[in-house]
């Protein structure tokens, strides 16, 4: 018998790139190092200037800086505040001098300076006003700026029925949320997390015992701060971090309705991400009542270890993060099928940085076990192979993008194709990559490589942003019944 010879799908890739953009700045509190000896002396150094020199450098900051931030002194008077935390008894100051001192302790961080890169996609809540056939989006991006650190932009635009893409403006002022360091926890959820971290003892058993069912962070710090002033408690400092710690890994972000979704940032906020919030795949999720809610897996990065987590929004305007869970909860590149299946969430994931596996589980939230369903057998992925994103829906499958790591660490994107009602069983899967690095695409700060971290699929056609070598991002399309068809069956 003749074997059938591969035909590659035809991919397009639109001219449209996504570039970094230096000018695009955040304010970020500046705390000296030796914060406690230093800050006082800065203090009494603006306290010693006259009120006419402090207003005038106050009219001088505001000129220079007022066009790149919006509301430039709520930033300061906020800064100035945290800042005075630092020492015990704050000098009384004017309001210039309040203001000139914020001014001090804050600093400008260019987001994307560096790259702007591993994109995902998702179909934008709002979809008012758009003309039949079209599709209004909302795409996430990583931007890494000085020292590596990695936070989540966005873009919005339209793709239309003959699929060309029109990006939204981008505003050129640029923020961070409100932070929420108080949501309601769950007592049954956080002991079990307690227990996963072998962290349970009579101390936490004690603690939880004083609060409710639902708590809140700061009803926990106020027992933790009542047990740490208790004699009775001896040894107690290691646990009430860990405690500390778990709390503050969970959290809110709320950023201004009227604030257009270019200006938004999530920047990292808790100990765990603080070198960084990696490669978020967003996926629109429909429950089984038809409610949709957006999910997206990251990678939490302190400059150690890594750790899974997830967000949660239904506007992209509030975004929970909360601490995911479960022996399986390791490594990186974790993303949420669409909807349930049988009764059950799923996600791909790849807990031993070589296979893709799947996992199943009857809680969002907790994740313990995952089977392998796929291993590297073809040249372009024998490093290493995981998915590029969440899975999407076909009436002939779940098609997954994937990503495998070939020789001199080129990054390729390939696809399998899943079974509907099993997703552990691969039914097909392409021989090729879909996308290779070419050579417009080699050269930037991780040479050779080509990821995404999620696509869509509009009138038929997958719409892949992709990133180019760790720097910046394009476009590829391509149709679905092209990429199945040239699939070999498993």
């Amino acid at each position: 018998m003749v074997a059938k010879k591969y035909i590659k799908p035809q991919v397009k890739r639109k001219k449209t790139k996504i570039l970094r953009d230096a000018s695009r700045v955040i304010t970020r509190l500046h705390i000296p190092d030796d914060s406690s000896c230093r800050i006082p002396k800065i203090i009494d150094r603006v306290a010693g200037l006259t009120e006419k020199a402090a207003k005038e450098l106050v009219d001088k900051i505001h000129l220079e800086f007022f066009d790149r931030h919006k509301d430039i002194k709520r930033v300061f008077d906020r800064h100035f505040r945290k800042a005075t935390k630092y020492i015990p008894k704050p000098k009384q100051l004017s309001e210039a001098k309040k203001t000139l001192l914020g001014a001090y302790f804050t600093m400008e961080y260019s987001i994307e300076s560096a790259a702007l890169f591993n994109p995902s996609i998702v179909p934008h809540p709002n979809q008012t006003h758009v003309s039949k056939d079209s599709l209004r989006f909302i795409m996430s991006l990583r931007a890494t700026g000085e020292g590596h650190i990695s936070s989540i932009v966005f873009r919005s635009g339209i793709i239309d029925d003959m699929n060309s893409i029109i990006f939204d403006p981008i505003v050129e002022f640029v923020g961070t949320p409100d932070v929420q360091r108080n949501p309601v926890y769950d007592r049954h959820l956080f002991q079990l997390k307690l227990n996963e971290m072998n962290a349970c003892n009579e101390i936490t058993t004690h603690v939880l015992e004083q609060l409710p069912d639902e708590f809140s962070h700061n009803e926990l710090k106020d027992v933790l701060d009542h047990l740490r002033s208790n004699p009775d408690f001896t040894g107690t400092s290691e646990t009430i971090e860990t405690m500390h710690w778990l709390a503050n890994s969970n959290y809110e972000v709320t950023f201004r309705a009227d604030h257009r979704i270019s200006e938004r940032v999530i920047f990292p906020a808790s100990e765990n991400e603080s070198s960084g919030i990696e490669d978020a795949r967003f996926v629109q999720f429909f429950d089984d009542n038809g409610d949709v809610t957006y999910y997206a897996t990251y990678t939490a990065f302190n400059g150690f270890n890594v750790l899974p987590q997830l967000i949660e929004t239904k506007d992209f305007i509030t975004f929970k993060i909360i601490t995911l869970n479960g022996q399986a909860v390791q490594d990186k590149g974790m993303a949420l099928f669409p909807r349930k299946v049988n009764g059950r969430y799923v996600m791909l994931s790849r807990q031993d940085g070589e296979n893709n596996h799947i996992m199943f589980s009857d809680h969002l939230h907790f994740w313990q076990e995952s089977e392998i369903i796929q291993e590297p057998t073809r040249p372009w992925e024998f490093i290493q192979i995981g998915n590029c994103g969440s899975p999407l829906e076909t009436n002939k499958g779940w098609l997954v993008l994937t990503h495998g790591v070939g020789p001199m660490r080129q990054y390729c994107i390939g696809a399998i194709l899943l079974d509907l009602d099993n997703p552990a069983k691969i039914i097909a899967h392409l021989q090729e990559p879909l996308l290779t690095p070419h050579e417009g695409e080699r050269e930037g700060y991780v040479p050779n490589v080509v990821y995404t971290c999620g696509a869509l699929i509009h009138n038929g056609n997958l719409v892949i942003p992709y990133a180019m070598s760790d720097t910046s991002s394009g476009i590829a399309t391509v149709g679905v019944d092209e990429v199945i068809n040239c699939m070999q069956r498993s």
